[in-house]
Protein backbone atom coordinates (compact mmCIF):
# COMPACT_ATOMS: atom_id res chain seq x y z
CA UNK A 1 0.00 0.00 0.00
CA UNK A 2 1.52 3.54 -0.94
CA UNK A 3 0.34 6.04 1.23
CA UNK A 4 -1.39 9.31 -0.45
CA UNK A 5 1.65 12.10 -0.63
CA UNK A 6 -1.05 14.71 0.40
CA UNK A 7 -2.25 13.12 2.95
CA UNK A 8 1.08 12.86 4.72
CA UNK A 9 3.11 15.73 3.36
CA UNK A 10 0.62 18.34 5.35
CA UNK A 11 0.22 16.36 8.66
CA UNK A 12 3.24 13.73 8.51
CA UNK A 13 1.79 12.33 12.01
CA UNK A 14 -2.20 12.12 10.75
CA UNK A 15 -3.92 8.90 11.69
CA UNK A 16 -6.14 9.49 8.75
CA UNK A 17 -3.15 8.76 6.18
CA UNK A 18 -5.04 7.70 3.18
CA UNK A 19 -3.70 4.84 1.21
CA UNK A 20 -3.94 3.70 -2.36
CA UNK A 21 -3.66 0.39 -4.55
CA UNK A 22 -2.62 -0.13 -8.00
CA UNK A 23 -5.04 -1.42 -9.56
CA UNK A 24 -4.05 -3.78 -12.47
CA UNK A 25 -0.73 -5.70 -11.60
CA UNK A 26 2.75 -4.95 -12.95
CA UNK A 27 4.76 -7.13 -14.94
CA UNK A 28 8.04 -6.66 -14.24
CA UNK A 29 10.83 -7.82 -17.09
CA UNK A 30 12.30 -10.59 -16.09
CA UNK A 31 15.94 -9.63 -14.76
CA UNK A 32 17.72 -12.41 -17.18
CA UNK A 33 19.39 -15.76 -17.54
CA UNK A 34 22.94 -15.24 -18.50
CA UNK A 35 23.98 -18.21 -21.09
CA UNK A 36 27.43 -18.47 -22.36
CA UNK A 37 28.52 -21.36 -25.17
CA UNK A 38 31.65 -21.99 -26.84
CA UNK A 39 32.51 -23.27 -30.13
CA UNK A 40 35.76 -23.73 -32.77
CA UNK A 41 36.56 -21.25 -35.27
CA UNK A 42 38.59 -23.35 -38.15
CA UNK A 43 42.13 -21.39 -38.29
CA UNK A 44 41.23 -20.80 -42.12
CA UNK A 45 37.96 -19.03 -41.65
CA UNK A 46 39.01 -16.39 -39.00
CA UNK A 47 38.75 -13.20 -41.65
CA UNK A 48 35.37 -14.95 -43.14
CA UNK A 49 33.91 -15.09 -39.90
CA UNK A 50 34.85 -11.47 -38.18
CA UNK A 51 33.74 -10.12 -41.90
CA UNK A 52 30.10 -11.60 -41.88
CA UNK A 53 29.44 -10.16 -37.75
CA UNK A 54 30.72 -6.83 -39.11
CA UNK A 55 27.23 -7.12 -40.84
CA UNK A 56 25.00 -9.25 -39.09
CA UNK A 57 21.38 -9.52 -41.51
CA UNK A 58 19.03 -7.49 -40.34
CA UNK A 59 16.46 -10.31 -40.54
CA UNK A 60 19.00 -12.34 -37.51
CA UNK A 61 19.27 -9.27 -35.62
CA UNK A 62 15.53 -8.80 -35.57
CA UNK A 63 14.83 -12.36 -34.63
CA UNK A 64 17.64 -12.55 -31.95
CA UNK A 65 15.57 -9.52 -30.49
CA UNK A 66 11.87 -11.11 -31.15
CA UNK A 67 13.21 -14.32 -28.86
CA UNK A 68 13.91 -11.62 -25.95
CA UNK A 69 17.74 -12.15 -26.42
CA UNK A 70 19.78 -9.42 -25.02
CA UNK A 71 23.37 -8.16 -24.60
CA UNK A 72 24.98 -10.73 -27.30
CA UNK A 73 28.77 -11.00 -27.30
CA UNK A 74 30.69 -12.96 -29.45
CA UNK A 75 34.61 -13.52 -28.36
CA UNK A 76 37.37 -14.84 -30.27
CA UNK A 77 40.76 -16.44 -28.72
CA UNK A 78 43.46 -16.29 -31.80
CA UNK A 79 45.57 -18.88 -29.66
CA UNK A 80 42.57 -21.70 -28.90
CA UNK A 81 40.40 -20.74 -31.72
CA UNK A 82 37.74 -20.65 -29.14
CA UNK A 83 34.81 -18.29 -30.08
CA UNK A 84 32.73 -17.71 -26.69
CA UNK A 85 29.44 -15.94 -26.68
CA UNK A 86 27.56 -14.52 -23.56
CA UNK A 87 24.36 -13.58 -23.98
CA UNK A 88 21.09 -12.86 -21.51
CA UNK A 89 17.80 -14.04 -22.16
CA UNK A 90 15.21 -12.22 -20.74
CA UNK A 91 11.91 -14.19 -22.14
CA UNK A 92 9.60 -16.28 -20.03
CA UNK A 93 10.29 -19.60 -22.65
CA UNK A 94 13.71 -20.17 -23.44
CA UNK A 95 12.71 -23.71 -25.20
CA UNK A 96 9.59 -21.34 -27.19
CA UNK A 97 12.03 -18.72 -28.06
CA UNK A 98 14.57 -21.10 -29.69
CA UNK A 99 11.71 -22.67 -31.41
CA UNK A 100 10.82 -19.21 -33.12
CA UNK A 101 14.68 -19.01 -34.10
CA UNK A 102 15.29 -22.26 -35.51
CA UNK A 103 12.30 -22.25 -37.62
CA UNK A 104 13.22 -18.60 -39.30
CA UNK A 105 14.59 -19.62 -42.83
CA UNK A 106 17.19 -16.60 -42.63
CA UNK A 107 18.49 -17.63 -39.46
CA UNK A 108 18.75 -21.36 -40.72
CA UNK A 109 20.76 -19.56 -43.48
CA UNK A 110 22.65 -17.33 -41.25
CA UNK A 111 23.69 -20.75 -39.27
CA UNK A 112 24.71 -22.67 -42.43
CA UNK A 113 27.26 -19.96 -43.20
CA UNK A 114 28.24 -19.03 -40.12
CA UNK A 115 28.72 -22.83 -39.08
CA UNK A 116 30.77 -23.93 -41.89
CA UNK A 117 33.31 -21.45 -40.47
CA UNK A 118 33.02 -23.68 -37.01
CA UNK A 119 34.06 -27.19 -35.35
CA UNK A 120 31.46 -27.95 -32.81
CA UNK A 121 33.13 -29.31 -29.34
CA UNK A 122 29.60 -31.12 -28.91
CA UNK A 123 29.94 -34.79 -29.57
CA UNK A 124 27.30 -36.25 -32.42
CA UNK A 125 26.64 -31.94 -33.20
CA UNK A 126 25.92 -31.86 -36.77
CA UNK A 127 24.83 -28.10 -37.06
CA UNK A 128 23.31 -24.78 -35.07
CA UNK A 129 19.73 -26.49 -35.52
CA UNK A 130 20.43 -28.93 -33.11
CA UNK A 131 18.43 -28.82 -29.58
CA UNK A 132 15.27 -28.96 -31.77
CA UNK A 133 13.86 -32.13 -30.11
CA UNK A 134 15.21 -34.58 -32.77
CA UNK A 135 17.80 -35.73 -30.53
CA UNK A 136 20.28 -33.75 -32.19
CA UNK A 137 22.37 -32.01 -29.57
CA UNK A 138 22.98 -28.24 -29.78
CA UNK A 139 26.41 -27.00 -31.92
CA UNK A 140 27.60 -24.44 -29.11
CA UNK A 141 28.46 -25.95 -25.73
CA UNK A 142 27.24 -24.25 -22.88
CA UNK A 143 29.51 -23.66 -19.80
CA UNK A 144 28.95 -23.24 -16.72
CA UNK A 145 28.89 -19.59 -15.16
CA UNK A 146 31.13 -19.75 -11.80
CA UNK A 147 32.09 -16.23 -10.85
CA UNK A 148 30.02 -12.74 -11.64
CA UNK A 149 29.28 -9.80 -10.07
CA UNK A 150 26.88 -7.28 -11.42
Amino acid sequence: MWANPSSTASNPASPTTTTHVHPTPIKMKFQGKRIAQIVKLKPDCVEEYKQCHKKVWPEVLKQIRECSIEDYSIFHDPGTGILFASFKYVGYDYAGDMAKMRQNPKVQEWWKMTDSYQESMVEGAKSSYGEDGSGEPGWWKGVEEVFYVA
